[in-house]
């Protein structure tokens, strides 16, 4: 009957295979072996016997009727019969199952399994045996002496030494080496040459203020002739003019006489988005307009080249300390 051989088959998808009313094959893995002596052993699964594992889980049955092409329940009642037939044999005979071992009865009238381990039930290690293994032994290699020439030439050896070869012998490292150079002088140029222009934008337009201011300083007005008229004021006296904690920059848009018409021109301009404020009065006692008044230097002159340069507003820059 080819139960036996259904029973190896089933323990290598199985680590549990059975058999009803009989006892149960079961398999458990061992790692890897080295001996002392150099015996290497793979890992595999050892198949031992349990006599008190006899209810029926299906798996030898269902595999038996797809083999046989039977029946389950047909299936069932011939491993029945086989396994009244083992019971019997078993009594005074060994019952061999082929690559997993024997069963036989002890002193004790008890059911002793005894594998065979030829057979290597884990499927990813199956095929591989057992091996020595032989240490590698170093061989010891003697120095070879290169015996003296006997009449060596007396000719001179004219030799070149070779040139060592250098990165920049490759034409496109030249190329790209003289490239780089050019790039960053050129971005050296660039950057010292608008700070150069910046700051000769900033000492013509100190100068151009200067100038303003003087002309102002020396232009006469014919405002003709006032009749006289007396009016009695209570003065307070007026705090001293005190000093910045720090200089003010300021672009100015104009200058008024009249307070109410500087204040016209700051509405004007905040209306149009500038944060536009009252400067510090002239010696003149002219109201200053400002386009803006800023705490930086940079932040006035980049206002004032945007007025100039971009809308070309009339704006002039004022330093107030």
């Amino acid at each position: 009957m080819q139960l036996t051989r259904f029973i190896q088959e089933l323990l290598y998808q199985h680590e549990c295979v059975t058999i009803p009313q009989f006892g149960a094959f079961l398999t458990r893995p061992m790692r890897v072996r080295i001996t002392s002596e150099g015996m290497f052993y793979p890992p595999r699964k050892e198949v031992n016997f349990n006599q008190l594992l006899v209810a029926n889980d299906g798996v030898l049955a269902h595999y038996f009727a797809q083999k046989e092409g039977v029946s389950y329940e047909h299936a069932l009642r011939q491993i029945e019969k086989e396994v009244s037939s083992w019971k019997k044999r078993l009594q005074t005979q060994t019952l061999r199952f082929p690559g997993v071992g024997e069963l036989r009865l002890n002193t004790e009238k008890k059911i002793q399994f005894i594998p065979w381990g030829k057979v290597n039930f884990d499927l990813h290690t199956f095929g591989l045996v057992p091996f020595k293994r032989i240490p590698l032994e170093k061989e010891a290699v003697e120095p070879k002496l290169i015996p003296p020439m006997e009449n060596p030439p007396k000719d001179d050896l004219m030799f070149t030494p070779e040139k060592q070869k250098s990165v920049f012998d490759k034409p496109w490292l030249r190329y790209a080496a003289i490239g780089a150079i050019g790039v960053a002088l050129l971005s050296a140029t660039y950057y010292f040459g608008e700070q150069y222009l910046t700051d000769q934008r900033l000492e013509a337009q100190v100068n151009a203020q200067q100038q303003i201011e003087r002309k102002v300083q020396e232009a006469t007005f014919d405002l003709g002739s006032f009749s006289t008229v007396e009016v009695s004021i209570k003065a307070d006296p007026k705090p001293e003019k005190g000093v910045l904690a720090q200089p003010i920059y300021s672009v100015i848009a104009g200058s008024f006489r009249s307070i109410e018409n500087a204040e016209k021109k700051r509405a004007q301009l905040v209306s149009e988005g500038y944060e536009a404020a009252l400067a510090e009065i002239n010696p003149e006692g002219l109201y200053r307009v400002a386009y803006g008044r800023f705490k930086t230097k940079k932040e006035a002159i980049s206002l004032l080249y945007f007025l100039k340069y971009t809308l070309e507003e009339e704006a002039w820059y004022l330093e107030e300390k």
